[in-house]
C-alpha cells in the first residue's frame, strides 16, 4: 500500500518507542484507501525526552492527531488541554486530537477495544456476570479495569508480581478491585468468569504467565493481550483445557475503530483488516 501525501492530505499518526514493529498504520491505511479518503497514516517514534516536543509543535497544524503507545499514555494524558471521562478512569490517553483553536484533547480507546474483542470472539460474555483476574498492574491492567468497572463487574482480583504495585492500582479503584499475590491466584481463579494477561509476558513466544488455568470454570473466557504470536502459550493452555479465548489483535483492531473515527470524522469501513494484519504477523521473520 503506498502513501499518497499531498497539500490538502490529512495526517494521523501513532506515537511509540520503539515503533517499528505497529500494525496501526497497516489497519488505518487499508480503512484509509477503502473509504476514498485523502488522509494517510504513519510512525513516529520521537527521541529520549521528546515526546512533549513533538505534541507542542502539533498544535493547529496539520496532523489530525495521534494514537499514542508505550511509553507515553501517561505523559500524552498529561499534555492534553481536555480529556475524556473514560482516559482520566484509566489515567492514561492513547489517543490526541489536534483541534483547528490550537487546543489538544485526549482519549483512551484501549477499554473499548477490550470489550470490542470479547464481544467478537466471546459472544455472551458479560462482564457483570462474575469476576474478572487480571494479570498485570501496568497501564494494560490500568486501561482494562476502568473499562471492566463500567461495565459492572462485580470484582476484579489484580494479581501481580510486585504486589504492591497491584495494591496502589486497586487502590485507585475502590472496593471492586483488590490486589493478589501470584501465590493468591489459585484462590481466586476458581470462580472467574475471565482471567485476561495484562503483561507482556509471552511476548515472542514462550508460555506467558504461569497461571492455573485448569482451576478456572470451564465456562471462562481466557484472553491474553499479547498478539505476537497471535496464539501464545497462555491461549494454547487455556484452548487445551476447552476454554474460550480472545487474543490480543481482537483488541488492537477494537481501539483502532474509535480511534479512526475520532481521526478521521468517519468510521472504518467493513473491510478484513484482520485477515490483513495476520498476514503481516506470519510474514515477519
Amino acid at each position: 500500500m503506498k502513501l499518497k501525501i499531498g497539500a490538502a492530505t490529512k495526517i494521523a499518526a501513532v506515537v511509540g518507542a520503539p515503533v517499528d514493529h505497529s500494525l496501526s498504520p497497516l489497519i488505518h491505511n487499508a480503512w484509509i484507501e477503502a473509504a476514498g479518503l485523502d488522509c494517510a497514516y504513519v510512525a513516529l517514534s520521537p527521541p529520549a525526552g521528546g515526546f512533549a516536543a513533538l505534541v507542542e509543535g502539533m498544535r493547529g497544524g496539520v496532523m489530525r492527531g495521534f494514537n499514542v503507545t508505550v511509553p507515553f499514555k501517561l505523559e500524552a494524558l498529561a499534555l492534553a488541554d481536555t480529556a475524556s471521562a473514560r482516559a482520566n478512569r484509566a489515567g492514561a490517553a492513547n489517543l490526541l486530537i489536534f483541534h483547528d483553536d490550537g487546543s489538544i484533547s485526549a482519549d483512551n480507546t484501549d477499554g473499548l477495544g477490550l470489550l470490542a474483542a470479547f464481544g467478537d470472539q466471546a459472544p455472551g460474555f458479560r462482564p457483570a456476570a462474575g469476576p474478572v483476574v487480571i494479570i498485570g498492574a501496568g497501564g494494560a491492567a490500568r486501561s482494562a479495569v476502568a473499562a471492566l468497572i463500567e461495565e459492572g463487574v462485580p470484582r476484579i482480583w489484580l494479581v501481580n508480581r510486585t504486589l504492591s504495585r497491584a495494591q496502589a492500582l486497586a487502590a485507585e479503584f475502590g472496593q471492586a478491585v483488590r490486589a493478589v499475590a501470584p501465590d493468591g491466584l489459585i484462590k481466586v481463579i476458581g470462580d472467574a468468569s475471565a482471567v485476561i494477561n495484562a503483561t507482556p509476558l509471552g511476548l515472542g513466544g514462550g508460555e506467558g504467565p504461569a497461571a492455573p488455568l485448569d482451576a478456572a470454570p470451564a465456562t471462562a473466557v481466557v484472553m491474553d493481550m499479547v498478539y505476537r504470536p497471535l496464539r501464545t502459550g497462555f491461549l494454547e493452555r487455556a484452548e487445551r483445557l476447552g476454554l474460550r479465548t480472545v487474543d490480543g489483535l481482537a483488541m488492537l483492531i477494537g481501539q483502532a475503530a474509535p480511534s479512526f473515527e475520532a481521526l478521521f470524522a468517519t468510521p472504518p469501513p467493513d473491510i478484513d483488516v484482520r485477515a490483513l494484519t495476520i498476514a503481516a504477523l506470519e510474514a515477519e521473520p
